[in-house]
């Protein structure tokens, strides 16, 4: 299956589709030089991109953590990104009531991991007649995903994206099994690889407050899953993910992304014989 947003396609052996940016919106300025710098990045790779960042972050180890800037504010500049940059935008839904404003801006609707049984959720996101990209849970098997899928088409809405993000391996620990791209992409709907919240530690860090990661692993990690055969690549990146407010620890460095890019880019063009 094939899914649209705005004039590019995922799915269907078309090319592989970018998911890239911040883990959520920091500062007007951060997002939109990022995004301006994605987007030139993927059309050098001539690669069809979406931009990503959260308008809120509702899942954080410590209260303390860094939440957001406000809904309204994260969305205005989202919509800027949209508007000036030109790129698609996907952003992350947490409740209902978060579903109309968030579709006003953006084109991918994504329901988190921890969320994606939430049916209401789901049958909310589908009305909305956005793509709805559901990311699987750490504690799910792959074809579970398939009733996740079954709650938003349910609505009439079969624009789905499906995300694989690491399973949880014991504590502390998330291990990608590449099969999940394949059971997954059973369903008939596009599959998208999610590596870098995939080399997350959750939790892992010394002081406990906030989660660890691996991000030596990105770069095998997507290759791996897009020689899998994955439809599309999520990656977040950040201009200096040491001082990041968010997933600081797993977030790939900006200016690797065009190196990425160009291997993973090669591997799909073989697997799909492009």
């Amino acid at each position: 299956m094939k899914v649209q947003i705005q004039n590019l396609v995922i799915g269907d052996q078309s090319p592989l589709v970018l998911f890239a940016g911040p883990c959520v919106v920091e500062n007007r300025d951060m997002v939109l030089k990022t995004a301006e710098t994605v987007r030139s990045v993927a059309a050098r790779r001539n690669t069809p991109v979406v931009f990503k960042s959260s308008y809120k972050k509702a899942n954080r180890t410590s209260s303390e953590s860094f939440t957001g800037l406000g809904m309204d504010e994260a969305l205005r500049i989202l919509e800027e990104v949209k508007r000036d940059v030109g790129l698609p935008v996907l952003t992350d839904i947490h409740t209902e009531a978060e579903v109309t404003a968030a579709a006003s801006v953006a084109d991918v609707l994504q329901i988190p991991a921890f969320l994606c049984r939430q049916t209401e959720l789901l049958q909310a996101a589908g009305k909305s007649g956005r793509v709805i990209n559901i990311k699987k849970g750490q504690f799910l098997a792959p074809d579970d995903m398939q009733h996740a899928a079954a709650k938003v088409a349910d609505t009439g809405n079969r624009r789905i994206l499906l995300t694989e993000r690491g399973t949880a391996f014991g504590y502390h620990n998330l291990v990608v099994d590449m099969r999940a791209l394949k059971i997954m992409g059973e369903t008939g709907y596009p599959v998208v690889l999610d590596a870098t919240h995939s080399v997350q530690l959750p939790g892992g860090d010394r002081a406990g407050a906030r989660s660890g990661g691996q991000p030596e692993f990105i770069f095998p990690i997507a290759r791996a899953g897009v020689a899998a055969g994955c439809d599309g690549l999520f990656v977040e990146v950040h201009p200096d993910p040491g001082r990041a407010l968010s997933d600081a620890a797993s977030q790939l460095r900006l200016d690797l992304l065009d190196r990425l890019l160009e291997q993973v880019t090669r591997i799909d063009a073989i697997v799909k014989r492009l």
